[in-house]
């Protein structure tokens, strides 16, 4: 008789082995969010179906693509998710079709329907969308949308994507982000006033080789306050870090790691737990001040937050509990780790017991937020950020936002030029039905000319587009490349899964790219 199959170790999903690589970047919680959201992607352009491409892959829950025009031959040179079987078919449902096969778990719809027909005739339409992507649009279409989405509430990204340019533009209203994943991150270790569990554990340990560096540097810290006195906690300017630094490299035996570490801690292991500037902003701001029933839930911590750091907690935010990476034997590690964990949980509870106090005020639903939340929020505090944005329309009216990109009357930057050149190229098709350089490139410049120049004088803005840039426009006539689009909607759909995600920074708020010159520019407008 055969011995018994060893027990098999724990495995991945095959949800979770099928993004695991995302998953590693933006966690389960992330990747949820994802699959939970739904976008609607309007015309069917190459970099429209690149941008849906980037978000269909890792997994969004749904989409809808909505164009009422057919497939046509000029459509199948620069457009991988248009193919000769549908010439003459219907563009949205080909591109939804195609888009769908790249991964089942994404439901797919089409709309076989105009932009202009749907703002015309179906205005709650993209209400019921969590953010909407459109691309190459013409100005009356661009601005009617622009509005819409504003009103609605709902976030807008809109693509340019037209011969060896493009660019991005993001509509925001405002946007919470709860983990900005800075490159920099300072680990929170509370070395200068400890708290009293981690006092204890500190004081009653001894330091030999074999414990983290932690408690270490802190024996010597405690006798650098001693020798400096008058309430000095850490210190503050090289000369004082060196000489701390040099206090440890003396005691040092050969082959101390924990001591090595302690020295190069020395630079960082001070300073935080204060409140940074960008979250007294969000502390001070009138949404966290004056919370009501339609409140974003991220207001209603960041006021239980504010209450904890003033009333309960000294000046000091919650312990994230995140340990570096330290050379230690694992039992006294594992013991450190913790402290510092639990001492996190205790912070995190006191922030959710006071969102609940909130949240009965304002008699909303107590699972309104959860405890996994808070205790994220609490973790990311020193990160927090809000990004209040701007309505494309208001671009398109006299105002002093574009005054920064002109002095002595030259437009600033080598790509801001492009920025207006991309805006005229689409009241020309808004003014003139057709796509400027299509047939006539002599004739089309002259009509081009003309429009930016009325469209500069109307923006207040005295300068003027040079003639080789207006000809360049003209001469691409209304073409996509593919490299140029593939580029522009990977970059979009990152944008995107930043703001559904509610992670990393996304731009703000317009990406300008030259793929001549292969450069790039972000301008906040």
């Amino acid at each position: 008789m055969s011995s018994p199959a060893p027990p098999k170790s724990p495995e991945l999903s095959d949800k979770s082995k099928k993004y695991d690589r995302q998953i590693r970047l933006w966690g389960d919680h992330g990747q949820t969010l994802l699959e939970t959201a739904t976008i609607c992607l309007v015309n069917v352009t190459a970099v429209g179906c690149e941008v849906a491409k980037g978000l269909v892959l890792p997994g969004i829950g749904g989409f809808t693509v909505a164009d009422g025009s057919t497939v046509k031959e000029e459509d199948l040179g620069n457009n991988f998710f248009l193919d000769y079987s549908y010439l003459g078919k219907s563009k949205a449902l080909a591109c939804k079709q195609l888009l769908q096969e790249l991964n089942p778990d994404a439901n797919g719809d089409y709309v076989d329907e105009s932009i202009d027909y749907i703002l015309e005739n179906r205005a709650n339409f993209f209400e019921s969308f969590d953010l909407v992507i459109a691309s190459n649009l013409n100005e009356q279409s661009l601005l009617q949308l622009s509005n819409r989405l504003w009103e609605s509430n709902v976030p807008f990204v809109y693509c340019r994507s037209l011969g060896m340019l493009g660019s991005i533009r993001l509509q925001l209203k405002e946007h919470c982000i709860v983990e900005a994943h800075p490159d920099n991150r300072q680990f929170d270790l509370r070395l200068e006033q400890p708290f009293e569990a981690l006092r204890d554990h500190l004081e009653s340990t001894e330091v030999t080789n074999k414990v983290p560096w932690l408690l270490v540097l802190y024996k010597f810290l405690k006798a650098w306050q001693t020798e400096h006195g008058a309430g000095r906690q850490a210190p503050g300017n090289y000369k004082e870090k060196t000489q701390l630094r040099e206090a440890i490299g003396a005691a040092m035996q050969k082959d101390e790691e924990n001591y090595e570490e302690a020295i190069k801690a020395v630079n960082t292991a001070f300073g935080a737990g204060l409140v940074p500037s960008s979250l007294k902003a969000i502390f001070e701001d009138d949404a966290c001040e004056q919370l009501h029933k339609k409140s974003d839930v991220f207001w209603i911590m960041a006021k239980a937050l504010k209450h904890f750091v003033v009333e309960e907690n000294k000046g000091y935010l919650p312990l994230p509990g995140v340990l570096p990476d330290m050379t230690a034997n694992t039992d006294s590690y594992i013991a450190l780790q913790h402290i510092y964990r639990q001492q996190a949980l205790h912070d995190a509870d006191q922030v959710y017991h006071k969102c609940q106090e909130y949240l009965k005020q304002l008699s909303l639903p107590a699972d309104s937020i959860d405890e996994r939340t808070v205790r994220l929020l609490c973790r990311e505090a020193a990160g927090l950020s809000v990004q209040r944005g701007t309505r494309i329309a208001d671009e398109y009216e006299k105002n002093c936002r574009l005054l920064p990109l002109v002095e002595d009357n030259e437009l600033q930057g080598n790509l801001t030029v492009y920025y207006f050149a991309l805006r005229a190229y689409e009241r020309f098709l808004s003014e003139c039905g057709s796509i400027p350089g299509e047939c006539t490139v002599e004739q089309d410049i002259g009509r081009l000319k003309t429009i930016t120049s009325k469209m500069l004088n109307d923006l207040g803005l005295h300068v003027a587009i040079s003639d080789d840039v207006l000809h360049e426009i003209c001469r691409y006539g209304g073409a996509e490349l593919h490299a140029v689009s593939a580029f522009i909607g990977g970059c979009a759909a990152q944008e995107v899964i930043k703001i559904i995600t509610k992670q990393y920074k996304p731009i703000d708020n317009t990406f300008i790219y030259n793929a001549i010159s292969t450069e790039s520019v972000t301008l906040k407008l």
